[in-house]
């Protein structure tokens, strides 16, 4: 058995996103075939919970959509480039000696994170993206507001082609990991429907006065 979180935008109140969690049948094993029948057991798991269109949002994912709202298939704008999101994210750490490592920023996604596992030195202090400093509080605050940054000029994109209830992220396990493509997802359209996506996109600090502490 395992525990997986699904994520449904929340349109009222101060939470931007409910989270649900879900106990069902784990397929062990690392290929695709065994994650894409633990997304639909729990999809199916949620959806007898009265969850119902519901969206892996991974590269894992049987939808075509689902996909390209990857973090490893987004590209943000970084000055006059359009960079891959996730090694974006990763060229951004800064270590107690060493980083940021901008020169990885156009480095594919996986070739990235490799880069930072056999380069890091030390514990991550923060985050440094265009002369600015970002700190590790709240904790998924940075990479949130990366995946934000990327979608906010496909809004109009964004609400005529997603229509879907809640997301889920079968790669992400909340008991080792922090950052959730599928919670930041959820955030989006909270904050589009809210109004305030324009200035959460602009303002790292908005929107991390915004996020419920994890």
């Amino acid at each position: 058995m395992a525990s997986r979180p699904v994520f449904l935008p929340s349109y009222h109140g101060k939470a931007l996103v409910e989270e649900r969690s879900f106990d069902f049948s784990w397929a062990s094993g690392f290929s695709e075939v065994q994650k894409k029948k633990n997304i639909m057991s729990l999809h199916k798991k949620a959806m007898r919970n009265g969850i119902q269109r519901i969206l892996e949002i991974s590269s894992k994912s049987e939808e075509e959509l689902g996909k390209r709202l990857s973090a490893f298939s987004l590209k943000i704008e970084i000055g006059a480039d359009e960079l891959p999101l996730e090694s974006v994210y990763q060229g951004s750490k800064v270590f107690e000696s060493g980083g940021p490592y901008p020169e990885i920023f156009d480095f594919v996604p996986r070739d990235a994170k490799r880069f930072i596992r056999e380069n890091s030195k030390g514990m991550i202090t923060g985050f440094r993206l265009q002369g600015e400093n970002y700190p590790l509080s709240p904790k998924n605050a940075f990479y949130d507001w990366l995946y934000i940054r990327a979608l906010e000029r496909h809004s109009s994109w964004i609400t005529e082609k997603v229509h879907y209830d809640a997301f889920t992220d079968i790669e992400f396990n909340p008991t080792k990991q922090v950052n959730c493509q599928a919670r930041a997802f959820a955030e989006f359209l909270s904050l589009n429907a809210r109004g305030a996506l324009q200035a959460a996109a602009s303002d790292f600090e908005y929107l991390a006065s915004m996020l419920s502490p994890i």
